[in-house]
């Protein structure tokens, strides 16, 4: 199967101009965009990822969190960093539109920022949250999808002219640029939460950048 095609820094940068700018719920959209590219996590995760993984209770940002195994792709709990200023600028101004437009407030108004802890930190543009589908495989395992978000990153990539990208994108480039700024396949493949370093390996082989540069400087 193909791989997610990798976003060039240009492309990424016009991929979130034209989202804040763009459709319904462009704080939101803006929000989940940095997220993928920021942090390399599947779309069923941010679905289910409740507040708490990103806000402490007196309405700090909680740097270093989790995903937690209850929702992680594979069952297994990894880490979150939430240590990069423009996702977590980004995240805070929709949860910001969330205070104001009252979605997902809790009585308790003085912690997380007066919002659900256990709710989920994103909502559909209706305030309520994204919804899985679960699917079996032939051998009657239990597969999720989330339909709605995969179709909301299809049509914030084509509007920004980025033709056959995806949610996987963000989490392709998100493992190439870690490697191209030379940091350990181990560590990339522990923020990634994969099985073995075979399966990171293959994500970032071929990368289109670092083959141009390879080329850049033959002669």
């Amino acid at each position: 199967m193909a791989k997610a095609p990798y976003i060039e820094e240009g492309r990424l940068r016009h991929l979130l101009k034209v989202a804040a700018v763009s459709g319904e719920s462009p704080l939101r959209n803006v929000a989940l965009l940095t997220t993928v590219y920021g942090t390399g996590m599947m779309l069923t995760e941010i679905a289910r990822l409740p507040l708490r993984a990103y806000l402490n209770g007196d309405g700090s940002i909680r740097v270093k969190s989790c995903v937690d195994a209850r929702i992680a792709y594979n069952g297994k709990e990894r880490p979150i960093y939430w240590s990069n200023s423009k996702v977590t600028s980004a995240i805070d101004a929709y949860l910001a539109y969330r205070s104001a437009h009252r979605q997902g407030v809790t009585p308790m108004a003085t912690a997380y920022r007066g919002l659900d802890p256990d709710g989920p930190l994103f909502l559909t543009g209706d305030g309520e949250p994204y919804k899985l589908i679960e699917r079996r495989t032939g051998s009657g395992t239990p597969s999720y999808s989330c339909d709605s978000l995969s179709q909301l990153f299809r049509k914030l990539h084509l509007q920004a002219g980025i033709e056959g990208a995806s949610a996987m994108s963000g989490r392709r480039t998100f493992a190439v640029r870690l490697a191209n700024n030379g940091y350990d396949l181990r560590h990339i493949n522990e923020l990634l939460g994969h099985e073995t370093l075979t399966a990171t390996k293959r994500l970032i082989d071929a990368n289109p950048v670092r083959l141009g540069a390879i080329v850049a400087r033959v002669i």
